[in-house]
């Protein structure tokens, strides 16, 4: 029954219900199908798909989200960065708005659900962690640049072609006096609803607001036959589920892409759904939640719809009016297949100029400027990556850049764990403490004797490092080196090429009769020494609980392990 509990946490959840949280939980369901479902329209069409494949999406997957995903409060359905990541991969293969483009979008949700479901059931979670987050704040705010420019086209009334940012600005400057002027109106008044509610009203639906309003006055002045393009029949009914159908060459095409979704979907889900577990005090399963979302986008290619993930800004009203467990989610995807069953003649009016101005305030909130301020103040190599992520993905577009951003993220793991932060140590004055001598000037040094930390494990592809740093440190010693204590308390495991090229190091040092101590040395990392030979090579003497006790020995203060067993190596910790 635990191990039930654990891949279906609706069993956990569900038979402890409280009557208490039922009142939240239906505000919340209520009050996020009411943002969902313009927001599903809009994303849908961002995606090049008919809006009603939006409203699909915000159906069945949610449904099973709440069954199988770990967060009470994340609100699953069609997002903006997602949607232009369907649309840039499938428009490839197929011509937006056809029949072959949406079967397309549907085995892409498959795809991206077996990647996600795949991954969590070998509980890969932990792969979000290369991708560093001012790589994923670059790749976002050059995203969220991209599907803005994208929805000029809507916003102007002009009929701007597919293409790079470049391409799209070049075009409308040189279209610019066949701007629609009414759409226009309707576009940027629309923006400044959604911006003055958001600001003011922040619990209010301003995006159905906008689109009542835009709705509303198209049908009443007429303004479709003034030229002001609607989205016109939106068709009802739900969706029968089928298996999408399945060619081994589009599986082949589409797969880079699904796996670019999975990761950036996930990595987007999971840093919204631990940022509100932390607010509200739960736990959040990351391997559980690629479980929960593999099986929410499957459910999406079975049911017409395209891949989903978890969204901020739904995320915070679903939280802020009550939501406290998966029902809330229900309750949308309920009032969702209502909408779509009985609603969708209310949207025949509805001006495409609103569903963009609906996407860009959306997107706006993704350009993480207080980030690149932030960066610049603490760690300009950190902002370095960031500029690389944004430029590549502006330039060469969204699968490129996210190549270059996930490249540039394992160059930085390499690069810290290859060359890690290391520092010679010296004693404070008048105790036994050892600092970075760097940091303290005031450090004292002990002639003929130095103290070097590593801050990393050691393994093979950092020990050259370890090499270098001590013929660096014996090169800078005025007088004769006798003796140097490692201070191995950062180390947190050593595999055997470092214990090898370690036991080589010694060897060096003992034929020009250099003594070389061990300090601080945890548990596993001596536990790999001891199977080694590097323990008898080096002598149960030279190995220390503390510099301190390891300095004192090379000055003849501790003539023997013996005698200071309680503080010499240490034999169980």
């Amino acid at each position: 029954m635990q191990s039930l509990k654990k891949w279906i946490p609706i069993v956990h959840w569900l038979p402890k219900y409280q009557r208490n949280d039922l009142r939240g939980d239906i505000a919340a369901g209520l009050t996020v199908a009411v943002m969902l479902v313009p927001q599903g329209m809009a994303y849908a069409m961002l995606a090049g798909l008919p809006l009603i494949v939006g409203l699909y999406a915000s159906i069945v997957p949610l449904l099973i989200y709440a069954m199988f995903g770990s967060s009470p409060q994340l609100a699953v359905g069609p997002v903006a960065i997602v949607s232009l990541m369907v649309a840039t991969g499938v428009s490839r293969l197929a011509q937006p708005g056809t029949g072959e483009y949406l079967l397309l979008a549907t085995l892409l949700a498959l795809l991206v659900g077996i990647v996600q479901l795949g991954m969590g059931m070998t509980r890969l979670g932990f792969l979000v962690n290369f991708l560093a987050h001012p790589v994923i704040s670059g790749f976002t705010s050059a995203a969220a640049l991209i599907i803005g420019l994208s929805q000029l086209k809507h916003l102007l009334g002009i009929a701007i072609p597919r293409g790079g940012i470049h391409t799209i600005l070049w075009y409308t400057l040189q279209h610019i006096s066949d701007v629609h002027v009414t759409t226009l109106i309707i576009g940027v008044s629309s923006i400044a609803m959604l911006m003055i509610l958001k600001k003011w009203q922040k619990l209010l639906p301003g995006a159905l607001v906008v689109v009542a309003v835009g709705t509303t006055l198209v049908w009443l002045l007429g303004l479709a036959d003034a030229g002001v393009k609607i989205v016109g029949v939106v068709p009802g009914g739900l969706p029968s589920p089928q298996l999408p159908a399945v060619d081994g060459d589009a599986v082949l095409s589409l797969l880079p892409i699904a796996l670019a979704i999975s990761m950036v979907g996930f990595t987007q889900s999971i840093a919204v759904a631990k940022s509100f577990a932390a607010r509200n005090q739960y736990e959040i399963e990351a391997n559980q939640e690629l479980t929960g979302l593999g099986l929410a986008n499957i459910a999406a290619g079975f049911f017409g719809a395209y891949p989903v993930t978890g969204g901020f800004s739904r995320t915070a009203v679903n939280a802020q009016t009550g939501a406290r467990t998966g029902l809330a989610s229900m309750i949308t995807a309920g009032t969702i297949a209502l909408t779509v069953l009985f609603l969708t003649n209310l949207f025949y009016y509805l001006p495409y100029a609103v569903l963009a101005a609906i996407i860009m305030v959306a997107v706006l909130g993704l350009i993480d400027v207080k980030e690149v301020v932030f960066l610049y103040r603490v760690k300009k190599s950190d902002l370095s990556l960031l500029i690389l992520a944004f430029v590549s993905t502006l330039t060469l577009g969204i699968e490129n850049g996210i190549l270059v951003s996930v490249f540039a993220s394992l160059v930085l793991v390499i690069k810290q764990t290859t060359a890690p932060h290391s520092a010679e140590l010296g004693r404070l004055p008048g105790s036994t403490i050892f600092r970075n001598i760097e940091r303290y000037p005031e450090a004292e040094t002990t002639d003929g004797l130095a103290i070097l930390r590593i801050d990393a494990p050691l393994y093979f592809a950092n020990i050259e490092y370890l090499r270098d740093r001590l013929q660096k440190l014996e090169h800078k010693t005025t007088s004769p080196l006798h003796a140097i204590v490692f201070d191995a308390s950062s180390v947190s495991s050593i595999d055997s090429s470092a214990v090898t090229a370690l036991s080589e190091i010694v060897k060096n040092y003992q034929r020009r009769d250099i003594q070389f101590y061990m300090a601080n040395v945890r548990g596993p990392v001596r536990d790999v020494m001891k199977r080694s030979s590097f323990y008898d090579l080096l002598g149960a003497d030279h190995f220390f609980y503390c510099i301190e006790d390891a300095i004192k020995h090379f000055h003849g203060q501790i003539e023997s392990i013996e005698n200071e067993a309680p503080r010499g190596i240490v034999i169980a910790q």
